[in-house]
């Protein structure tokens, strides 16, 4: 079953690239796409421009006292998780300019506790990222990438800080860890499911560019525990000791505590085109239709038992429509998302906690810290349906935001949906999903969108390899890693020349030519990414391959899927 999922996936995630003939849709309702692009451009840069006079070097932009803070580990991390974003909206410069402050500034030697789930995601995943776009962006790249380079040795040394807190029983990772020290000694060892479970798309992408395999084996090994752990009707719980594998909160659902752990065995099965990941997410996602669906709403069970403990959806959970359109379940998808957007609706955002019997917030969480799910999963459908539905939310979104949460620097959380009252922070998540979702979801031409038809060829010491086709995997932080690129640097060279020896044999006997590849060289400026309306040009006067041809040179990479931020225990255990 899971390898029928993983050759349908192929074909679905293709058909979610294409650009599919417009229909009724926006134009009909008067949605000027164009239009709340640029207002979506304007909301990034009011924003970035705000942290980098009022906050860098801090992690954090305080918008309302105009100052800023650190909150993750003193990482500039607005700066590595706005990154990414700096390209898909066009300003090559900038994306070079700051990769070469990160390579000055950063430095992860610090005596600092770091929560391991969010360095992964935010840092982690942000430089990779960074790293494998770093071409396209125009900077002079060297010799080897992508199988080298600054910012891929920035990865690879802050997930080996990260390392040490896999050392237990279980292969569980602690969820903090001292960056000079290591783990605490007296640092608890009871972790949610999202902070055990959300490593797989870094940490493998880690190993397959440098060929240590450390990182994607301990990510491996936490997965199969926690699948290892699970209840005998098939449901994972919230929290668990890492030490000894005893489930210390027993509430099941889709939301905060565990969702990036059913988004990364999805991804991470794409990714590495692994059926065994994918079976357990269906064996999963059959439990949760079973024990959690009423209604097309997903609440929250006991793991052992399937009662109900908690009628409520959380904000967090909004990424789930995206998930279940990328496996196909475009219908259900579908009916879930037009629930949530119900909410959105309701209130202009959507609260922390909503009380699904009484339709109304949960008290002390009635917040919306400008969090991307919903906007994310409406990118996700729109791609696959073109449903003008989904267009509407990225605009009621715009204008909430702006309304309500927009002040002179920058813009502020939402403490209060229901009195808009506000709270002086606005976490980088802002910039490198919500923004970023919000613009995708209005620019059907970006390079992310990529149908395959257009791509690279770059040399590496292990052969040719294609990159900047499409398909990209949005880790949860909505960082996109290309997956092709996992396919560059393996170190058996003699094999993989080999096989390169082969493949020009055969395409020689080839008469005429299909296709011309443009051979990008790993020494010089690489190409910059351009706004949709300079995407068919080159400097120089080059052109990429665009042919498009029925006789493609690729099989369609996965398309990219992203979600949400887990909240790392305080969901069930903070009684505030």
């Amino acid at each position: 079953m899971a390898a029928a999922a993983l050759r349908s996936l192929g074909c679905l995630l293709c058909l979610g690239a294409l650009r599919l003939p417009a229909g009724p849709g926006a134009a009909a309702r008067g949605l000027d796409v164009a239009s709340y692009r640029e207002r979506v451009r304007a909301m990034f840069y009011h924003a970035y421009e705000h942290y980098l006079e009022s906050a860098f070097p801090y992690d954090e932009l305080r918008p309302l006292t105009c100052d800023g803070q650190d909150t993750w580990g003193s990482f500039s991390l607005t700066l590595i998780d706005a990154l990414d974003t700096l390209l898909i909206l066009g300003n090559v410069s900038e994306f070079q300019r700051v990769v070469g402050v990160l390579q000055e500034g950063v430095d992860f030697d610090i005596d600092v506790n770091a929560s391991v789930f969010e360095t992964n995601i935010r840092v982690v995943g942000g430089l990779l990222s960074a790293h494998l776009l770093s071409k396209k962006a125009g900077v002079e790249v060297e010799v080897g990438w992508p199988c080298s380079g600054p910012l891929l040795r920035m990865a690879e040394e802050a997930a080996r800080k990260l390392l040490l807190a896999f050392q237990t029983p279980t292969g569980m990772p602690y969820g903090t860890v001292n960056l000079l020290h290591g783990v605490n000694p007296g640092e608890t060892p009871v972790t949610c499911t999202a902070g055990i479970g959300t490593f797989i798309v870094e940490f493998a992408t880690l190993s397959h560019l440098t060929g240590d395999p450390v990182f994607e084996d301990v990510a491996r090994k936490a997965l199969k525990a926690l699948w290892k752990n699970r209840s005998d009707i098939g449901l994972v719980g919230n929290h668990i000791d890492v030490i000894t594998a005893k489930w210390v909160a027993q509430d099941a659902g889709i939301g905060a505590g565990v969702d990036s752990y059913f988004e990364y065995l999805v991804k991470g099965a794409i990714l590495l085109q692994d059926e065994e990941l994918m079976s357990m997410f269906l064996e999963y996602n059959k439990a949760i239709k079973n024990y959690t669906k009423f209604d097309d709403w997903y609440l929250w069970v006991q793991m052992y038992k399937g009662t109900v403990s908690m009628p409520v959806f959380q904000s967090l959970e909004a990424y789930w429509p995206g998930l279940q359109s990328l496996i196909g379940d475009v219908d259900n998808a579908m009916r879930t998302f037009l629930n949530y957007y119900t909410v959105w609706k309701q209130f202009g955002g959507l609260p922390e906690f909503y009380n699904i019997p009484q339709g109304y917030t949960v008290d002390k969480r009635e917040g919306y810290p400008l969090r991307p799910e919903l906007i994310e999963s409406a990118m996700y459908l729109y791609r696959a349906t073109r449903d003008p539905t989904l267009l509407e939310l990225g605009r009621d979104a715009v204008e909430s935001i702006e309304k309500i949460s927009k002040v002179d620097c920058g813009f502020a959380t939402i403490k209060d949906l229901r009195d808009h009252r506000l709270d002086n922070r606005m976490e980088s998540f802002f910039l490198a999903e919500t923004i970023k979702y919000l613009y995708l979801l209005f620019d059907p031409d970006n390079f992310i969108h990529n149908d395959g038809s257009d791509f690279d060829v770059v040399i590496t010491p292990y052969g040719e390899c294609v990159l900047n086709a499409g398909g990209y995997i949005f880790n949860t932080e909505a960082h996109p890693i290309d997956p092709a690129a996992l396919h560059c640097c393996r170190k058996r060279k003699e094999e993989q020349w080999e096989v390169e020896d082969l493949m020009r044999e055969f395409y020689s006997l080839k008469k005429p030519k299909k296709f011309t590849l443009k051979r990008a060289s790993t020494h010089g400026e690489g190409e910059g990414a351009k706004d949709p309306e300079d995407a068919s040009s080159e400097k120089g006067g080059e052109k990429r391959n665009s042919k498009k041809s029925s006789h493609s040179l690729l099989s369609c990479p996965s398309q990219s899927f992203n979600s949400k931020l887990a909240v790392l225990g305080q969901v069930f255990l903070d009684n505030t």
